[in-house]
């Protein structure tokens, strides 16, 4: 079984040229083609934390929404929210906090697939070196449902070295860089990753650099495609 996965920060929808504009995003949504969309930033920073998507406009367009709003009006834990197409069934959905600076979290999910079950978490990373360590620590950890095939990825913010160096952190993850996605016009830094359990046979690996990919947020989207060892 072969499946698609990508990750975009959409930057509580204001693209780089200030504007906020959450119907670019959703287009962009619909450019990546993907089964399940880890997203970030989705809610407003400030106030009720409203979200900034409409959420009427993804189920029509066949996404079922994997969230754990943070307030009323948020659609994500911390502005983390999983999209998940029709036809993978949505099992359980939990929220995880993390240690932090500023409001983090993660948006974990398991989801039927066919005749296997997969464990998928979103996640988006402190700007603090040390916090970001031990935010990653503690996915490694949590994120992997014992014998189920699981995923975690989202915005690392990780731009120094590649996160997960510490062997002893992430022994039962593979890391997949797909590429430069910040900034989005003129990207320089690996800031989106995704890292898989070893169920998974990597097939693909790009960054979605589309025109208006590159206008509706400050970072492009990621895409992986990965296949399900035979059992």
């Amino acid at each position: 079984m072969r499946l698609t996965f990508a990750s975009y920060n959409i930057h509580k929808g204001v693209g780089i040229d200030g504007r906020r504009d959450p119907d670019r995003v959703v287009e962009v949504i619909g450019e990546l083609d993907a089964d399940v969309i880890a997203l970030q930033e989705v809610d407003e920073r400030f106030g009720s934390r409203r979200a900034v998507l409409d959420v009427k406009a993804l189920t029509e367009g066949g996404w079922q929404i994997a969230a754990h709003p943070t307030k009323p009006a948020s659609m994500g834990w911390h502005g983390n929210a999983l999209l998940v197409r029709e036809g993978l069934e949505i099992r359980q959905v939990e929220a995880e906090s993390l240690p932090q600076l500023e409001p983090r979290g993660a948006i974990r999910a398991k989801l039927g697939a066919g005749d296997h079950e997969i464990c998928v978490t979103c996640m988006h990373l402190d700007l603090s070196g040390l916090l970001r360590k031990r935010q990653f620590a503690h996915l490694c950890n949590n994120s992997r449902a014992p014998g189920l095939p699981a995923v975690m990825l989202g915005d690392c913010n990780e731009w120094i070295k590649p996160i997960g160096g510490e062997r002893g952190l992430a022994a039962h993850w593979e890391m997949v860089e797909p590429g430069r996605s910040f900034p989005a016009r003129r990207p320089l830094l690996p800031l989106d990753r995704l890292m898989h359990t070893p169920h998974w046979r990597l097939e693909e690996a790009k960054v979605h650099a589309s025109p208006l990919a590159r206008q509706a947020s400050d970072h492009l989207p990621i895409k992986v495609a990965l296949s399900l060892h035979k059992k």
